[in-house]
């Protein structure tokens, strides 16, 4: 008995304190967005209709088993086929299932049925990466998982076991998405090869990208702040590395980062016309590289032998360099195609792979790349 006094404190205390509640992640994330609190308080209604039904259902099981034993002299009672309880226990349920069903008829109506957006943005997946539309804008960009994560999956059990602790290892990107609070967005989610899912919890958002197909979603983010997801379809040998970070932010801060974005697309025009330096292509092209070609061809040009080949001595990178470029810009087989990028940094990774890990190819320009588009 003071056993189970001690256990009921217990559970009392954790109940009654915030902190405890703060620090408990298993229940479904209530969200930023209207849509994803209506889904929370749906969750949280089928869950306290189960507990009751759980209380009541075993509650008279137990009563009946202590109430009603045999060593009390109890006998049991010979009946069947009571027309009374048949519909009581078809009855109550059917009535349940109704109350539950009305308020989800309607949020599934919600969810699906968008009159108006104020803006668009558009989600391609990639093997294994996002790339990013916003069509009205003109701004066009491809995120990654951001280099410190990879950094950490090829480094020591000591020095990944340090870095774990971080909330962010793995759920870090190095372009995040950016959109305004409190405004509608409608977003077109779609793939380039395989199967993905762009999931963003706070949202409320969780769409299937289909190659071939595009499916839509949408949110209106209320509060500002940084919102994390990731794709929920296996989708291949780096499906776990594909995380997604959104930054909801001020409308005008929104407007400011939309300018910046574009004057960007500007200066990359401009660069793609210009004649680089080996070094410097070489430079920019090792990032390139390491965000788009390291999880296949290793990060020291080694491959995975029997997968996906080698950059050191290859053919492709010591031969011609309009072949590479094709390659690079059309895909091969397993290889997806990299025209998402830009001139400039399709030219400096060519580069980088044309004249690093021992191999003696030529240099190639972002010129060359814009005359084989």
């Amino acid at each position: 008995m003071k056993l189970l006094l001690t256990f009921t404190g217990a559970i009392a205390a954790l109940i009654g304190s915030k902190s405890a509640f703060a620090e408990y992640t298993l229940n479904m994330t209530k969200g930023i967005t209207d849509i994803s609190q209506d889904i929370y308080w749906l969750h949280m209604m089928a869950f306290w209709v189960c507990v009751a039904i759980g209380v009541v259902v075993f509650g008279a099981m137990f009563y009946s088993i202590i109430a009603h034993r045999k060593s009390k002299g109890v006998k049991a009672a010979n009946f069947h086929e009571s027309t009374t309880v048949e519909f009581i226990w078809t009855g109550i349920p059917i009535l349940i299932l109704i109350a539950m069903a009305i308020p989800a008829s309607k949020t599934l109506v919600d969810i699906e049925v968008l009159d108006k957006a104020d803006m668009t943005l558009k989600v391609t997946g990639i093997q294994w990466k996002w790339q990013y539309d916003y069509p009205e804008e003109g701004i066009t960009f491809v995120s990654n998982l951001s280099q410190s994560s990879r950094d950490v999956i090829s480094a020591s059990p000591e020095e990944r076991a340090a870095v774990n602790s971080d909330d962010t290892y793995l759920l870090s990107v190095d372009n995040r998405v950016v959109l305004p609070v409190d405004t509608t967005i409608r977003f077109l989610i779609t793939s380039n090869d395989v199967i993905h899912n762009w999931w963003v919890p706070a949202f409320g958002v969780k769409q299937d990208a289909n190659p071939g197909f595009i499916n839509d979603a949408w949110a209106r983010p209320n509060e500002i702040g940084t919102y994390r997801g990731q794709c929920a379809e296996l989708c291949g040998k780096d499906h776990g590395f594909m995380p997604i970070v959104v930054d909801v932010v001020s409308k005008e801060d929104y407007a400011a980062w939309v300018e910046s974005k574009q004057a960007e697309k500007v200066a990359e025009l401009a660069s793609a016309t210009k004649e680089w330096t080996e070094a410097d292509l070489v430079a920019r092209g090792e990032e390139v590289y390491n965000a788009n070609c390291s999880g296949c061809h290793q990060k020291d040009g080694s491959g995975i032998p029997g997968v996906f080949p080698a950059m050191i001595g290859s053919e492709v990178t010591n031969g011609p360099a309009d072949y590479q470029i094709g390659m690079v810009l059309n895909g091969l087989r397993g290889m997806p195609a990299f025209k998402m990028l830009s001139d400039t940094d399709i030219a400096s990774v060519i580069t980088y792979e044309r004249r690093s890990f021992g191999n003696n190819g030529s240099v190639v320009q972002p010129s060359d790349v814009t005359s084989a588009r």
